[in-house]
């Protein structure tokens, strides 16, 4: 089909984006088809200068707050379409760090 090549900023293809419910525009993101998605590829690339001048602005407010200080969290980036949200960080309870130590030393064999 030529419709399926044609580029993702074109005005049928925004039409047709434009005409999808938000269930099925979800079902996209879920696949990770980032051509489907709402964004040209002029807009990636602003969304990418946009997130590199807050991690520089993130950079310079760590490197000028006080050591004893808390320092901000980092910026999390620009959702891209066709991307889910990112995960977060997994973290080490007693019990897995118990658990870890256990098969560290043996206590799986």
């Amino acid at each position: 089909m030529f419709i399926e090549h044609l580029p993702p900023e074109s005005h049928t293809m925004t039409a047709l984006r434009n005409g999808m419910s938000q269930a099925e525009l979800d079902a996209q993101a879920d696949k990770g088809e980032p051509e489907k998605g709402r964004w040209s590829q002029e807009e990636q690339l602003l969304a990418a200068a946009v997130d590199a001048i807050r991690r520089l602005e993130w950079v310079l407010l760590c490197v000028n707050t006080e050591k004893k200080s808390k320092r901000p969290d980092p910026p999390e980036p620009m959702r891209r379409p066709g991307a889910g949200p990112r995960k977060k960080k997994a973290q080490l309870t007693k019990r897995s760090a118990n658990t870890l130590f256990e098969l560290l030393q043996g206590g799986a064999a």
